[in-house]
């Protein structure tokens, strides 16, 4: 079996298992998170479809998915998530899912759920089976130590987007749609938003986007993205889980949270904006 090794331990989070744990418990009590540790509840609910979760580094952008986190927890377990990242690296095949083996983090080693990889192959034909996409790309790989501390063992399949338009995004979501409507299955799209502008510009944009992804609107996020030439490094990652959600009966979003590396670092001259976003049916 093919294991994938982290990448991003120990700088974007802890990388010994008891320092990770406690660093995630910071993030859920830190004054920008839930302020508690949330506990998962016992039965799968299935109205949380899908979340929007960012994607730095635990000290900046953890205290905000937290409160992801405790959506998917106040959920219960699903058997598998679908965890959609941005390819920032610009190596591998433009659109990249696998199907087998299992990605190791300080907190154990999460199993890719090949059937539903290749359920998913059999309804998206331009997704491509390539490794070499997911191996330097830490934006799904940020989410697993949180799903593992609440979760335990997961299993799940990742999706990496270098190609990032809304036509692309729809032909994923609708595949995905086909695939999960009957599976007790959960998204999770990876993506910060503006990156390295004045505080001022990343609140004015990333709101405009987020009023879109609160109507389901997968279309005018991108339309808002374009017009206002939105630093995001996801558009297409949330427009595909959006497709996803609507198709199977979503009916809100709701925002979570939202802040800047501003808010940890005090600097509103260039800050990065993460928000956590909650689809439900």
């Amino acid at each position: 079996m093919r294991i994938r090794d982290p990448v991003v331990a120990g700088m974007f989070y802890e990388y010994s298992p008891d320092s990770l744990k406690l660093q995630i418990e910071r993030c859920f009590k830190h004054r920008l998170g839930p302020g508690f540790i949330p506990k998962v509840h016992g039965e799968f609910k299935g109205s949380l479809l899908g979340v929007v979760s960012p994607h730095a580094g635990y000290m900046y952008s953890g205290p905000v998915a937290s409160w992801s986190f405790k959506a998917l927890a106040e959920n219960g377990k699903p058997d598998s998530f679908i965890i959609i990242g941005p390819n920032h690296s610009g190596v591998g095949a433009p659109l990249s899912i696998l199907r087998e083996g299992c990605w190791r983090t300080p907190l154990g080693v999460a199993s890719i759920d090949s059937e539903l990889a290749d359920e998913i192959l059999s309804h998206c034909d331009l997704l491509e089976v390539d490794w070499t996409a997911h191996l330097s790309e830490h934006s799904i790989e940020v989410q697993l130590p949180f799903l593992q501390y609440l979760f335990g063992n997961v299993k799940f399949v990742p999706i990496s987007m270098m190609l990032q338009n809304f036509e692309v995004s729809r032909a994923i979501g609708e595949g995905l749609a086909e695939t999960i409507k009957n599976r007790r299955v959960t998204i999770i799209a990876s993506t910060d938003f503006s990156h390295y502008v004045p505080l001022k510009q990343a609140v004015e944009d990333d709101s405009a986007i987020i009023e879109k992804i609160l109507t389901l609107d997968a279309k005018g996020m991108f339309d808002v993205f374009y017009s206002r030439r939105v630093s995001m490094c996801g558009p297409g990652v949330v427009a595909a889980m959006l497709v996803t959600c609507k198709m199977l009966g979503a009916s809100r979003g709701v925002k979570l949270k939202y802040a800047t590396s501003g808010d940890v670092t005090g600097d509103v001259s260039s800050v990065v904006g993460y928000a956590a976003i909650a689809i439900y049916r």
